[in-house]
């Protein structure tokens, strides 16, 4: 059984009084921190909003191709035209490729139509003026059409997966939470739910950089605080056991300087 959502330690938004608390402050340069936290969230709300519009635009006739593509030309209107993550602005995945795990260096597109009943995972990251966004959504579609009340029992249940281990994961983690303690919690939590992790690399997500090879991962053996992350990843790719389709949710984190969990 999955639990509901039912609370959260994470805002939605960010606080105009809250930077991130890796980000140490002074009066003198709380305003051009709190523009930079600005830019992040822009830059960020633009992918969402593509994400939030991409899933009623999927058609049976559909391809990883195209859909990457209506993607890229949606990120393109909002002033969005390059990637931090090689040459991969929108990782799409359908079908038994969902459950694919890859690095965006090796990804090329597939041909295979979406059909009349699918999952398509997409994962966007955007890079503007030196800014990372990163987020991903799973979209379902049954009959031909999105739908965001799937009636396949494994659907339902592998986004009711994802609601749950990033609300989880908000309740669990405190500033002084370290990096390696999120990965097991993480793991032992997918595994309870009876999903298994597809990472390639076993990890739950990673940090924010400035350059692509400078990111840490959510991975074990990393004793670094949470708080000492500008911000941080949770982004579980999962798959039911004995399961046909592979589960995305990305969103983007970070600790205030008041000691509280945010979603950027």
């Amino acid at each position: 059984m999955i639990d509901p959502i039912t609370s959260s330690k994470a805002s939605n938004a960010p606080s105009s009084r809250s930077v991130p608390s890796a980000w140490k402050t002074t009066p003198a340069i709380r305003g051009f921190l709190m523009d930079a936290l600005a830019a992040y969230s822009k830059v960020q709300g633009k992918a969402k909003d593509v994400l939030a519009r991409l899933g009623p635009t999927i058609t049976p006739l559909d391809t990883e191709h195209s859909i990457s593509e209506r993607a890229i030309r949606l990120l393109q209107e909002r002033g969005i035209i390059e990637t931090w993550y090689y040459d991969c602005p929108a990782f799409v995945l359908l079908g038994s490729r969902s459950s694919m795990s890859a690095s965006g260096r090796d990804y090329i597109p597939a041909s295979e139509h979406v059909g009349l009943h699918n999952l398509v995972t997409v994962d966007l990251s955007p890079l503007h003026d030196g800014i990372w966004g990163d987020c991903a959504r799973s979209f379902v579609i049954e009959q031909g059409k999105w739908t965001q009340t799937p009636k396949t029992g494994e659907f339902l249940l592998g986004l009711q997966a994802e609601a749950h281990l990033h609300w989880a994961m908000r309740s669990f983690v405190e500033p002084t939470t370290t990096v390696d303690a999120l990965y097991h919690f993480g793991n032992a939590e997918i595994q309870r739910l009876g999903f298994e992790n597809l990472d390639f690399m076993g990890n739950l997500g990673h940090s924010i950089a400035m350059r692509r090879e400078d990111r840490s991962y959510i991975a074990p053996g990393d004793h670094t605080p949470l708080s000492k992350l500008s911000f941080f990843t949770f982004e579980p790719h999962i798959r039911q056991y004995n399961g046909a389709w592979g589960f995305k949710h990305e969103e983007i984190y970070y600790f205030g300087n008041n000691g509280k969990l945010r979603l950027l």
